[in-house]
């Protein structure tokens, strides 16, 4: 459908005359069986001065470059979709081809390397489709780019010749940017930069850039979270606008705000989180009430401070979550508020919403109702520490013996929420998280395991009960505007695949085409004892499709819950900011205004879409940039250790080798298939293996295997492992020979083929040796 929209009265401050509004052209060429030149609008719309001439041409370029209209080697303008063009974003790939992501969903494009000199990755374009490449891959053709990339790039910038160019750390950027001198602001040879692109790529001369800031050394302590935010564009700077707003709030409760709220400051709430937490956004408290429980989980009344449309609020709204790096965090709300404020530190006032909520003895939530109100956490307890009560540390017991009935509460409230998680079989994951830790020059010193104590799912269960009781009142409410947290069943493709994954493992699993959680959580029971359970895990994760934001309730797959939402933590995610303020706006319908209810706001459903898809997209933008430092220190960690040997396991299989993941520190490097056995080696994909064709030997997901670090490279974030031994966790490291092998022995490669093999590893060898002399990365290959 063509995009339309009314933009004459936006429009007409640019104009001194009166011309056709976009909506009217699209109309008029709409109307049209083919494409109409600029002299027949002139004459359809009558216009007869000369300055209505120049604003209509203004115009029309403007939506071409939205993307509105397409300007034909004719010389007359027509709508894209007539023409079969797809609007979509380029993503680029290390290799030098790339894709186009339409707008309008749908499988993504193949753009071949020639067509990816023209433009950036980022950038946004109109795709011609052109049928399927050699390998069934739908090919696209660029007609125009309508949209640059936004945002800056950051590279390594080197000097050679007299030639000075910056390197883009995105590898998905495959072009060089060419600096001139005067445009260098000061860097030198191996400085870590961020460039702004002056002069667009073509197929004859690479972009051209401005160094915009010099961020520092290529090794320098943090810069691969200066890089990671930068790279991902991840507001990290607070508006003028914001530091005003910030002038006016104090460093205690106003007196004003106490007005219309439940007064709990008696009421013993504690917050348990993380040794390193910072800001608390939830307290707790469980009394037993008859057979059953009654729970408070009082969560940081942010939208009392943070108002619809203020400085504050569009901030907050573009950040749409905090990113937590190691050591390092961007958050969503400025300091003096999440950290301040709005955070639940112990022995002070603060302002809070409640869901309070009964639970019977079978765990199921009876009744919960919400209101405003202000309250004092009792103490400020870590997870380790609520563990170690629970075991019996008798020093604990005494320091916290004023919150002890509470604490023990908890547990027993927890016990029965375990007991109906279970029965409703929501899939309970155990996967291996690591931390690092930093010495005092912010150098890693060892990458450990983080394990999960009893205190984590007491709290995990809190939070789980008063997410469900909020979307059931969002539910049972209509036009009550906010987002439900959705989580859907597993697509055909992905289940399928991890189908095969089991399969070859020896592993079942029930629900045929539309497998329930319950299904998936015996799958689980069945691998718990086994030592490939952490992968099997992670396969299962794969399967599943993400978690996303949407004003329209899908339940939640991996809980098992029909309904599900955001709660409680406003301080770092604005969608539970945006449940925030609908259960106010419902609390104020009912009751009436109200100092307490201050922060209301109702969100109409267009709204909400666009909020769902925004906070979505964060989210992953988050997920994204904290993966990649991740993957930085890894690799800076590992070279210390080249050379060293370490267990692991296969974690995934290619057709270009294999990728295992240590033990204990959840890294992952790659064993090429040119370092496996003196062998060829082909891959099944759909069994995700690697088979020797003479030796038939199998490397299968699973495998443990001993390996020695190789090599690190540190600006592609890889990992070169050597394989020492591996060994099946089925026993079985051989592929039996089908009838035909036995009848005829493997083919042996032609010396053509081998011939081919070694130049290839020749030149790739050479290629390594040239980079580490000039001490940069090397280009990255064009695939033909």
């Amino acid at each position: 459908m063509t995009q339309k929209d009314n933009n004459s009265a936006a429009d007409a401050p640019e104009y001194e005359v009166e011309i056709p509004s976009r909506e009217q052209l699209l109309d008029a060429v709409e109307a049209r069986l083919k494409p109409i030149s600029f002299e027949e609008l002139i004459e359809k719309f009558n216009l007869t001065d000369e300055r209505q001439h120049i604003g209509m041409k203004r115009r029309l370029r403007a939506m071409e470059r939205d993307g509105q209209l397409i300007y034909t080697k004719a010389n007359a303008y027509g709508l894209p979709e007539r023409m079969s063009l797809i609007k979509g974003r380029i993503i680029g790939h290390r290799d030098g081809f790339g894709f186009c992501r339409p707008d309008e969903g749908g499988s993504d494009l193949f753009i071949p390397h020639h067509q990816m000199y023209n433009v950036l990755h980022g950038d946004k374009v109109l795709v011609q489709q052109q049928g399927t490449d050699s390998k069934g891959r739908i090919e696209g053709r660029i007609v125009r780019v309508i949209e640059p990339r936004q945002g800056d790039i950051v590279g390594r910038y080197f000097v050679e010749h007299n030639i000075a160019t910056v390197v883009p750390d995105d590898s998905r950027i495959c072009q060089d940017i060419l600096i001139p001198q005067e445009q260098s602001a000061g860097a030198r040879h191996g400085q870590i930069v961020v460039v702004e692109v002056t002069k667009r790529p073509s197929r004859r001369s690479s972009p051209i850039g401005k160094v915009t800031k010099v961020l520092g050394e290529h090794m320098a302590p943090g810069m691969e979270i200066e890089i990671a935010i930068r790279e991902h564009d991840i507001p990290n700077q607070w508006s003028p606008a914001v530091e005003k707003e910030l002038e006016r709030f104090g460093e205690t409760v106003p007196p004003e705000a106490y007005e219309g709220r439940t007064d709990l400051r008696e009421l013993p709430l504690i917050t348990i989180d993380g040794d390193d937490s910072r800001d608390f956004d939830d307290a707790v408290c469980a009394q037993p009430q008859g057979d059953g429980w009654r729970l408070w989980v009082a969560i940081a009344d942010v939208s009392y401070y943070v108002r619809p449309n203020t400085a504050l609020d569009k901030d907050a709204l573009e950040r749409g979550n905090s990113v937590y790096f190691p050591n390092f965090v961007v958050p969503m709300l400025p300091e003096k508020l999440s950290n301040g404020l709005c955070s639940l530190n112990p022995d002070v006032d603060r302002l809070c919403m409640v869901a309070e909520m009964d639970i019977n003895a079978k765990g199921k939530l009876t009744h919960s109702k919400f209101y405003p109100a202000v309250m004092k956490s009792h103490a400020r307890l870590t997870y380790t520490k609520v563990a170690a009560i629970l075991e019996g540390d008798p020093k604990l017991r005494k320091d916290y013996d004023h919150v002890m009935g509470n604490i023990e509460h908890l547990h027993g409230l927890f016990k029965i929420l375990k007991k109906a998680r279970q029965q409703r079989a929501a899939i309970e994951f155990e996967t291996l998280e690591t931390r690092f830790i930093f010495n005092a020059q912010r150098k890693i010193e060892s990458i450990e395991p983080v394990r999960r104590n009893v205190a984590h799912t007491i709290i995990e269960e809190c939070m789980i009960m008063a997410n469900v009781s909020t979307a059931r009142l969002i539910e049972a409410h209509e036009q009550a505007g906010a987002l439900f947290r959705i989580h859907e069943p597993p697509a055909a493709e992905r289940l399928s695949a991890f189908r095969s994954f089991l399969g070859e493992l020896g592993i079942t699993m029930t629900g045929g085409d539309d497998p329930s959680p319950h299904d998936y959580s015996e799958v689980l029971k069945q691998v718990a004892e086994r030592p490939d359970a952490e992968l099997i895990q992670t396969m299962l994760l794969r399967s599943m499709q993400q978690a996303v934001y949407s004003p329209d309730n899908a339940g939640h797959f991996g809980l098992a819950l029909d309904e599900y939402a955001h709660f409680t933590s406003p301080i770092r995610r604005y969608p539970d900011l945006v449940l925030h303020r609908a259960i106010k706006a419902l609390l104020k319908k009912q009751q009436g205004p109200s100092p307490a209810l201050e922060g209301a706001w109702m969100y109409p459903d267009e709204q909400l879409d666009e909020l769902g898809a925004h906070c979505s997209m964060t989210e992953r933008r988050a997920d994204d940039a904290t993966r990649q430092v991740d993957e930085w220190l890894k690799c800076e960690y590992m070279r210390d250790h080249v050379g060293s040997e370490f267990t692991g396991v296969i974690a995934a299989v290619t057709n270009f080798g294999l990728f295992v993941r240590i033990d204990n520190m959840q890294i992952d490097g790659l064993v090429h298939i040119s370092n496996l056995d003196n062998d060829y080696y082909q891959f099944d994909g759909a069994r995700q293996l690697l088979i020797g064709e003479n030796s038939r030997r199998v490397y299968r997901l699973g495998d443990k295997v001993r390996i020695r670090v190789k090599s690190v490279n540190l600006d592609e974030r890889k990992i070169d492992l050597e394989l020492l031994s591996a060994e099946s966790p089925t026993g079985k490291d051989r592929m039996p020979a089908s009838k035909r092998d036995k009848e005829k022995p493997a083919k042996e490669p032609s010396k053509k083929h081998k011939k081919n093999v070694t130049k290839a590893r020749i030149k790739s060898k050479r290629k390594a040796k040239e980079a580490a002399r000039k001490g940069r990365k090397p280009k990255a290959k064009k695939n033909s």
